[in-house]
Order: structure tokens, then C-alpha cells, then sequence
């Protein structure tokens, strides 16, 4: 089901949100203080081509700089894209198959407005992750340092 899901969500919009996020990491990265910025669009760009499947977790390693930016993003760009998600998540709330599209929207506000100290992890992993625990395929579950 994820697979149809995002197969209907590339050709209806994901496409052209990958690639405004992917315009905006470029502009990030033209910028060159902005950089970390870009990192985020890009990470987000890749979430947007397939957002079933994936959620978003919190890095236990986030410090004081990660917060920082987060204000800098919100007030810069945050806002702005928060509400365009919450715009086209009504647009495609109209049909009853754009009801998930929606939903995808929706789950893309926390990413869009704090982007910096997060990560995408699979659906099925995520679990590990907000219990501080990362798989690492060579030696088993790691404990993130607290």
C-alpha cells in the first residue's frame, strides 16, 4: 500500500515539492552561512518524493546551535511553508483519495517549521530511535549518548 500511496503522491505534487525544496537548498548553499539551512531542505526534498513509509525522529545530540537555527528557519521560512502545506493539505482533502495525500501534507508541518535536529527514519525503526536506541548493522542496538 505504501508503494501506491507514494506513487500517487509523486505524481501529484510531491514532484514539484522535492524540487522547491531542492531550489531552496540550493539557494541555501549559494548563500554559504546558510548551509545547514540547505542540508535541511535537501534532507526534507527526499522526504517529500516518499513520505509513506518514513517519519521524522529527534536527534538526542541537538544542542543550542540546532535550536538557534530553528528560530532563525521559523521566522525566516517556516511559517511560510507550514502554511502552504496546511493550503494544499485542504486542496487535496477534497477527493477521498486525497484524503492520505492530505494527511502526508499534514505530517510534513513539524519537519517544514523546526527542520535542523531532526531525522527520517523508516516507520518500522523509528521506535529505536526515540527510545535513544540506533540499530548500527555491525555491532547491534547503540545507546546515543544522553
Amino acid at each position: 500500500m505504501r508503494i501506491i500511496l507514494n506513487i500517487i503522491w509523486l505524481v501529484f505534487g510531491g514532484l514539484w515539492l522535492a524540487l522547491l525544496y531542492v531550489l531552496a537548498g540550493i539557494i541555501c548553499f549559494v548563500l554559504i552561512i546558510t548551509i545547514p539551512f540547505g542540508i535541511a531542505s535537501f534532507r526534507i526534498a527526499l522526504y517529500a518524493l516518499w513520505p509513506f513509509g518514513s517519519t521524522t525522529v529527534d536527534r538526542p545530540t541537538s544542542g543550542t546551535f540546532t535550536l538557534v537555527g530553528n528560530v532563525i528557519w521559523l521566522l525566516v521560512a517556516g511559517i511560510w511553508i507550514a502554511i502552504g502545506h496546511v493550503v494544499t493539505a485542504f486542496a487535496q482533502a477534497i477527493t477521498i483519495i486525497g484524503i492520505p495525500l492530505a494527511i502526508a501534507n499534514l505530517k510534513m508541518i513539524p519537519i517544514s517549521l523546526m527542520p535542523l535536529g531532526k531525522r527520517i527514519v523508516p516507520v518500522d525503526e523509528a521506535g529505536n530511535y526515540r527510545y535513544g536506541y540506533a540499530p548500527d548493522p555491525y555491532q547491534g542496538a547503540q545507546r546515543y549518548p544522553r
